[in-house]
């Protein structure tokens, strides 16, 4: 059924001449290290603005863009057409604008940001991360690689960081082991990667496919907001 709350919209930001639409959350003392937050294939939700509100709370500025023009959904079918029917280009285009707005914004420390994403978010943030280069000091993807898994990571040089549950059915162990092996080859970057004894999406507490696991989304949050304030701190 389609998120009757909507999209959590409340910033504009330029784009390759287009207008993206986002979710900012700005830290407590209204400066520290920016950072991009990645929607799932359920869009901008109020989960997503949640962790970005949770993240900001930690120190840091947060732009979540919004990848599906406002639109979000809680019904799985519905979200698998979302994401095929997102050019993977235009929103690697979208988030490079939301790294280029962040290193804008008065109260942003720093000359590179970190990404976080969630799902097909963490997908998009490893995509980003090599586009961007060094604007992008740290990434963070949660239980999502990119849709290609033959894709040439050569430009990344952030550090990374990967939560993975392993009783996830959509991404084996062995996708992110390879994952890591290519990343390890094409770069000089070397993946700390994490499994947990939990399935897929274990970190959203909205608990949409029934696989929220809170002692081991508690355990990703400190090792993130750690790891992230290591390398942008």
């Amino acid at each position: 059924m389609p998120d009757q709350g909507g999209s959590r919209q409340n910033v504009t930001f330029p784009s390759n001449g287009r207008t993206a639409h986002g979710y900012l959350a700005r830290p407590p003392q209204g400066v520290g290290p920016g950072l991009v937050v990645v929607q799932e294939w359920w869009g901008l939700t109020s989960h997503i603005a949640d962790m970005a509100d949770r993240f900001a709370a930690e120190g840091f500025t947060v732009l979540a863009p919004d990848l599906f023009g406002g639109a979000t959904t809680h019904d799985g079918t519905e979200a698998a057409r979302f994401r095929r029917e997102l050019p993977v280009d235009r929103a690697v285009e979208d988030l490079a604008g939301a790294v280029d707005h962040l290193l804008a914004l008065d109260g942003v420390v720093g000359d590179a940001v970190g990404v976080v994403g969630f799902c097909m978010g963490g997908g998009f943030a490893l995509l980003l991360a090599a586009r961007a280069g060094d604007r992008v000091a740290a990434v963070v993807p949660f239980y999502g690689l990119p849709p290609d898994p033959d894709f040439d990571y050569r430009g990344l040089t952030a550090h990374v960081l990967g939560h993975f549950g392993e009783l996830d059915g959509s991404i084996p162990m062995a996708a992110v082991d390879e994952a890591a092996i290519r990343i390890g080859e094409a770069t000089d970057v070397r993946p700390e990667i994490h499994f947990y004894p939990a399935g897929h999406a274990f970190m959203n507490d909205e608990n949409l496919i029934g696989t929220y696991d809170p002692l081991q989304a508690r355990i990703a949050w400190r090792r993130t907001v750690t790891f992230l304030w290591g390398h942008l701190g």
